[in-house]
């Protein structure tokens, strides 16, 4: 898969909770070895899950293949309780499976190696679902819903920055329709509540997230490869192009690797949007406002299709003047990773199938809960068929490429080199002119001056060593870049470091008097990192507090 980091991540997440750096944002090995703030910006909820397979005694590969795996499952799940609320029980399986067998699901998975992305797919339809039934819920019932938006959104926030960005809006329009069509307004305040929530149980990785990239060289993840404009996709990769590989994005038509939404789905979706014209058509007597307002799901399918349709634009080069005009997408690097919310809108749609087709003499009543009948079980199956033997050579791994790999294999010799290195630009701190060039091989160095170090030690966050000076001073290099939060104290005490003006990778130096010290370095927490911990904390807190006193989960027996 391209990307081929998540045994380390996973192994550098790991040594930070032995080394109790809680919450991880420096870890030791990557960034050539003088340290990474990876996980200040990088979001670590798939590695917190991996860490759950890691103390069950998986190893490193296994954990990430599991990990990948429960996404692939909760994201069906997720999607058949979603879809289940518009489309009943038959029309909730129907969405979950091809939710789960979209092509670009195992593009996600079996090509790019995506972890953070495939997680992101997991809380789409369970926020809709959470926000949905809150809507609905009773007032003595409303605090359930809440904690499983606030968490839902909570799991968003740290699974991926820039799916966040993209699905928001969406959901925003979701929740307006819901809101209008159920004369809920008054629910307001308590989806206010579950966002502000989530936000808070993130916070300890939002906040720095998004206030301190300016001190890394993220503005290099904009330009070159990365400059979306070299990513568009044409016509016939999105609708029409059958075509496989394990290979990378690249310039107009080049690419090795594959952008179709499925023929299955886009022609279903087309359906969707026909049988719904239809319907629409049937009450056209009716006042618009009227129709909009009773019909529980014609606002929201033509939105979602609608929604679909559009990211499919977004994908091409016709959308340019909206890249263009809206800077923050930019982000996103590669247009085609709209094709997320197509397999969600698509997916979800496709799962009313069923229901219209068997209803279609009625005029009012399309989309209402049905018993299930034999010609809905036997469509579903044909669907569900088409859809898992249309995909079904696209969920393997690249064969014939590489064998099975270790741990040890994985974590040694010229792939531990590798891993050291990749993505060494994303958030490499801006006080470096340039990446490393060679490998840390100490803790400390002395640069100047007549001195010898010895007792060098290195955690996750912090280094120390100790230094017998002879002259007057000695200037000591740390192999640790510098960054907001670095500090070093020299027996105890605070002092000034630095970066020499021959330096080009962003380590720090420090001068060390005479005499024999114990010289400390670590990263601590800046205000942005504290306040945000602190935020965290508290809403953690509330959440357990609430669950353990109030159990908000709990089903009465009227229930």
């Amino acid at each position: 898969m391209h990307d081929d980091l998540q045994m380390m991540r996973q192994l550098e997440m790991e040594k930070c909770f032995h080394d109790g750096q809680i919450p991880c944002r420096w870890v030791p090995d990557m960034g050539y070895g003088f340290g990474f703030p990876l996980f200040n910006f990088y979001p670590p909820l798939p590695y917190l899950v991996g860490e759950v397979f890691r103390t069950l005694g998986f190893a490193f590969t296994d954990t990430a293949k599991l990990t990948f795996a429960l996404a692939i499952i909760l994201s069906g799940i997720f999607m058949y309780l979603f879809s289940k609320e518009f489309f009943g029980r038959i029309g909730g399986v129907l969405s979950a499976i091809f939710y789960i067998w979209a092509p670009y699901h195992a593009v996600d998975i079996y090509v790019r190696g995506a972890m953070n992305e495939s997680w992101a797919l997991v809380f789409f339809p369970l926020i809709c679902w959470s926000a949905y039934r809150l809507i609905l819920a009773s007032k003595k019932d409303e605090l359930r819903w809440i904690i499983l938006l606030a968490l839902a959104y909570f799991g968003l926030f740290t699974s991926h920055n820039l799916m966040l960005m993209i699905f928001t809006p969406v959901f925003g329009v979701y929740v307006l329709i819901l809101l209008w069509q159920k004369n809920a307004w008054r629910k307001i305040p308590s989806l206010l509540i579950g966002g502000l929530w989530a936000l808070g149980l993130s916070a300890f990785f939002t906040f720095p997230a998004l206030l301190e990239n300016k001190f890394t060289q993220i503005a290099g993840q904009l330009v070159g490869y990365y400059d979306y404009s070299g990513h568009f996709v044409t016509i016939r990769q999105l609708l029409f192009s059958t075509f496989w590989g394990y290979g990378p994005s690249t310039w107009l038509e080049e690419d090795g690797m594959s952008f179709q939404i499925g023929y299955v789905h886009w022609i279903l979706s087309l359906i969707v949007i026909g049988l719904l014209l239809v319907r629409f058509w049937m009450r056209r007597k009716e006042k618009l406002f009227d129709v909009l307002k009773t019909d529980k799901f014609l606002l929201i399918g033509f939105f979602l299709l609608g929604v679909g349709w559009f990211s499919g634009f977004m994908t091409h080069s016709r959308s340019t003047p909206i890249w263009v005009s809206v800077k923050q997408i930019a982000y996103l690097q590669f247009p085609w990773r709209f094709l997320t919310l197509i397999i969600f809108t698509f997916s979800f749609m496709i799962g009313a199938i069923p229901g219209i087709i068997a209803d279609w003499k009625s005029k009012h009543n399309w989309f209402a809960k049905l018993s299930v009948t034999p010609f809905q079980i036997i469509l579903s199956i044909i669907l569900a068929l088409s859809a898992v033997a249309y995909s079904w050579t696209y969920f393997l791994p690249q064969t014939g490429h590489m064998g099975t790999l270790t741990d040890s294999e994985k974590l040694s010799g010229k792939a531990w080199d590798l891993q050291q290195t990749a993505g060494i630009y994303d958030y490499l701190p801006a006080t470096a002119k340039t990446a490393p060039k060679a490998p840390q091989t100490s803790i400390a160095e002395v640069i100047e001056g007549e001195a010898s170090l010895s007792g060098l030690d290195q955690g996750t966050y912090w280094g120390l060593f100790n230094a017998k000076v002879e002259d007057e001073k000695a200037i000591v290099r740390i192999g640790m870049f510098d960054f907001p939060g670095m500090q070093v104290s020299i027996d105890g005490k605070v002092v000034d470091h630095y970066i020499a003006d021959t330096e080009e990778w962003g380590r720090m130096y420090v001068d060390v008097p005479q005499g024999e010290h114990r010289v400390y370095v670590q990263l601590l927490n800046t205000p942005v990192r504290t306040v945000s911990n602190i935020i965290s904390l508290v809403c953690w807190g509330v959440l357990l507090g609430l669950t353990v006193l109030r159990s908000p989960f709990k089903r009465t027996s009227a229930q």
